[in-house]
């Protein structure tokens, strides 16, 4: 942080040089706190473009990719679907209710500024170890409750999500939103000033002072004083959104709305200066027609607030009446701003006065910092391990997995959700590998997130392919052809080479992947800075990937639940001894390191479409993927899911010559587990076998137990202590049962 005209601001030494360069003079104190706002980590993305610019973005399917406020996929028949991910760290780690919910307020404008309706919620949450930690629990309870209070108010289902948890996670929880909008192609809007004399109006929530300086917040290391910060925190109001929604889908209706931008972080000053440099314009403005909520606010805290539940329309020329007769019916507060201009510049007045005027170019495109990265030296001391002794009662280790608040369900947390609003929930959270939604052509859409931070921790490259892996592997479970995917990657200061190092190892196995597989990205964000300077202690690489996938038809809907008993029980892939990050090593041992699981992408793809085409033949009746606990856990839950058991010969399991505990709870990726009957068993077979993947028939479902035997009986469990270890150990630790 530097102070340059008794302001404090967070850019550094060199980049107040470049902005005296740029400008040729000495920037007044509102500019200074402009550029401050958008050249901000959170908004500039200066770091971490240069990496983020190999993902690929184009797809058959693709409209818009990168660079606007949500990603846009045609679903078919003029309809498109838009995706964003969201977070809100750093205020939800001082105010988990207050942070989660405008966490979700600001993905919902995020897909409302494209034209579309949202039209569902994913959360990605990342919390500190619940079972020992209070202040955990206290996080977690409130996160999840601000989640479910917004989510709930404006009407807009959380249809699917993922948790985890860790020590790292302890004083900087990671709370990660997904939203996915429903619209028609013709309705799509973009945030760009392009019409000279096009009118701007701000519509929505008064500006305050919540909120201010949120993203140069956002943009440093947690102290001890970051406490005190709660007015970086913004305000939530669900049922101003909930208007809101409803009028910008009306106001974009009438084909007079020319641009749209949300205001969240970096506020006035980057809503505009964004939207007149994709439009390649300017923007004059006057603050006497904002609408304030405090009389007494600077030009400074005017232009920077982040208040929620405020929208910029750019309506054309001569038709600003018609637009703000919807405002008034919805009985939205708005205001005439100030208008798009010929200029290149952002011209701030006050009752005509000027008080700032910069060239958009300048204050929307910060230099980017070339960083230095050097492989930190714990990765290759993590690299070899002394394998742990192999227990001698394995029924109780995978209970004690199952018990596991990484592994355990997670129904504490969607229960509090409405996730049925809206009626196209078709397969909801708990039923399968994803959630599955209706849309108006009668196709389907699945949706999920996933990561996997203990992996990305000991080896970042093969952790963030993983939870590529993983997410694209659910989706197919459910009987989807993956799409396209968001990313959003979460680490300590970039500063550090050792931490852009692990950043810039994610990226390159997020981009190896996609383009093996063919899977577009299309959007995404980057937190860093999530480190605590109380306690010296960063977090793990936590990138976080949520993807779609099209269901063409009905009855390829697939769930992960046994159906019948006498069923086969088949396995797709090889099971490798790969237990670094393993829960099995962390959860059941405390180890950390080894060998995490590696994706040879080839044969990635080649299962991918086998289970595709099983599902579309009808030779399967139920799908899950192998990945957190191993075989042992994803056999338990798709008993649980059931309630039905299943017996399991683990001499019949495809491994490299492993121990028992590796074969049942490594996490190898490329696994998926099938049910199929008599009558499609042999059908199933000859398909996998002409694809060239490994294979084998490995039980029967039937009984009330879960039972692994070889020559002897490895473990048998009772289908209610499986539920019981699964189901009950998130409200035992939050407290609600004893």
């Amino acid at each position: 942080m530097v102070v340059l005209n008794s302001i404090l601001v967070g850019l550094t030494e060199d980049e107040i040089k470049e902005v005296r360069k740029m400008l040729g003079r000495e920037p007044n104190h509102l500019e200074l706190a402009m550029i401050d706002a958008e050249w901000s980590e959170h908004c500039s993305y200066k770091s971490s473009k240069p990496l983020l610019k190999q993902l690929p973005t184009k797809g058959p399917r693709v409209i818009i990719g990168p660079g606007y406020d949500a990603g846009v996929v045609d679903v078919g028949d003029g309809y498109v679907v838009t995706l964003h991910i969201e977070s809100h760290n750093h205020p939800s780690a001082i105010d988990p209710y207050g942070g989660a919910a405008t966490g979700i307020g600001g993905v919902l404008r995020d897909i409302l500024c494209m034209g579309t309706r949202p039209i569902a919620l994913l959360d990605s949450l990342r919390f500190g170890n619940i079972e020992e930690s209070a202040h955990s629990r206290w996080l977690f309870k409130h996160v999840v409750r601000g989640i479910s209070d917004y989510g709930n108010c404006v009407g807009v289902p959380t249809v699917a999500g993922e948790v985890e948890f860790d020590n790292c996670f302890e004083r900087n929880c990671l709370v990660d939103v997904v939203c996915l909008g429903l619209g028609r192609v013709e309705n799509l809007v973009l945030a760009e000033a392009k019409h000279p004399g096009d009118a701007i109006i701000l519509v929505g929530g008064s500006t305050g002072r919540d909120g201010i300086h949120g993203v140069t917040f956002a943009s440093r290391v947690l102290t001890e004083k970051s406490d005190k910060e709660r007015s970086a925190v913004q305000i939530p109001d669900p049922f101003m959104k909930k208007l809101i929604i409803e009028a910008t889908l009306e106001a974009v209706a009438t084909g007079y709305v020319r641009g749209l931008k949300d205001l969240g972080g970096g506020g006035l000053t980057c809503g505009l200066s964004e939207m007149a440099d994709k439009g390649g314009c300017g923007i004059d403005i006057e603050l006497s027609k904002v609408h304030l909520r405090e009389k007494d606010l600077s030009p400074t805290e005017i232009m920077i607030s982040e208040s929620q539940e405020r929208m910029l329309f750019i309506i054309k020329q001569g038709y600003e009446k018609e637009v703000c007769k919807i405002f008034d019916k919805y009985e939205l507060p708005y205001s005439i701003i100030g208008r798009v201009t010929d200029s290149g510049n952002l011209v701030v007045k006050k009752n005509g006065i000027e008080l700032a005027n910069l060239p958009v170019k300048i204050v929307a495109n910060a230099p980017l910092i070339n960083r230095r990265a050097v492989e930190p030296d714990y990765i290759k001391n993590l690299k070899i391990i002394e394998k742990p002794t192999l227990p001698s009662d394995l029924s109780s280790v995978l209970l004690k997995l199952l018990n596991c608040p990484s592994i355990a369900s997670k129904s504490w947390v969607y229960e509090q959700y409405d996730h049925e609003v809206g009626i196209r929930t078709v397969v909801k959270p708990g039923q399968g590998d994803a959630s599955v939604l209706r849309l108006p052509n009668g196709t389907f859409l699945a949706i999920k997130v996933d990561g996997n931070s203990k992996h990305c921790y000991i080896d970042p490259y093969n952790g963030a392919a993983g939870c590529l892996s993983e997410v694209c592997r659910n989706l197919v479970s459910v009987g989807a052809e993956p799409l396209a995917f968001v990313d959003h990657l979460q680490f300590g200061d970039p500063g550090n080479p050792e931490v852009f190092w692990t950043f810039s190892e994610s990226v390159r196995g997020l981009v190896d992947y996609s383009k093996a597989i063919g899977l577009p990205c299309i959007g995404g964000k980057v937190s860093f800075y999530n480190e605590d300077k109380v306690k010296n202690i960063a977090i793990k690489p936590s990138p976080v990937v949520a993807a779609i996938g099209i269901i063409e038809k009905q009855e390829w809907i697939t769930t992960m639940n046994f159906k019948r008993d006498d069923d086969y029980i088949v396995i797709l892939g090889e099971t490798k001894s790969e237990m670094g990050g393993s829960e099995y090593y962390e959860y059941i041992h405390g180890l950390t390191g080894g060998t995490v699981p590696k994706i040879d992408f080839v044969k990635e793809k080649a299962t991918i479409n086998v289970v595709i085409n099983a599902i579309r033949k009808g030779f399967v009746k139920a799908v899950h993927d192998i990945s957190k606990g191993g075989i042992a856990v994803a056999l338990a839950e798709m008993c649980i899911s059931g309630r039905i058991g299943a017996s399991i010969n683990c001499i019949n399991i495809p491994n490299n010559g492993i121990r028992i505990d590796e074969i049942l709870f490594s996490e190898t990726h490329s696994r998926f587990i099938l049910e199929t009957d008599s009558e499609n068993i042999n059908k199933l077979i000859e398909l996998v076998k002409n694809a060239g993947i490994t294979y084998n028939i490995i039980g029967k479902v039937g009984g009330k137990a879960l039972r692994f035997y070889n020559d002897w009986e490895l473990i048998h469990i009772p289908l209610l202590d499986l539920e019981d270890s699964y189901l009950n150990s998130i409200p035992k630790c939050m407290g609600e049962i004893l």
